[in-house]
């Protein structure tokens, strides 16, 4: 069983940064995929980015691409996603989750495994 622990989330002016961070624990498989979802108010929950845990292979939603980068620590079972230039519908409930690689990392329901979410409100 794998636990995810979400921190790193605020409240930031429009263009500004935030750095979320995901603590993992338990086993972590060398197929696995972790991601990171988006939940706005009123929405569905949607991908944003995600990567493979041994190959460090990386993948964006368009409308983050240029500004979000997703890394991961293996050491610090840490993966972490720094957000840049910050916008006002980036304001979501930002969740971590894990699960093998399936080739659909995209899809919310290709993983078991969530945070509690962290809050990332962006104010212009």
């Amino acid at each position: 069983q794998v636990q995810l622990v979400e921190s790193g989330g605020g409240l930031v002016q429009a263009g500004g940064s935030l750095r979320l961070s995901c603590k993992v624990s338990g086993i972590i498989f060398n197929n696995y995929v972790m991601d990171w979802f988006r939940q706005a108010p009123g929405q569905e929950r949607d991908f944003v980015a995600a990567i493979s845990w041994i190959r460090a292979v990386t993948y964006y939603v368009d409308s983050v691409k240029g500004r979000f980068t997703i890394a991961r620590d293996i050491a610090k079972s840490t993966v972490y996603l720094q957000m840049n230039s910050l916008k006002p519908e980036d304001t979501a409930v930002y969740y971590c989750a894990a699960g093998p690689d399936s080739g659909l990392y995209y899809s919310e329901g290709a993983y078991r495994n969530w945070g509690q979410g962290t809050q990332v409100t962006v104010y212009s």
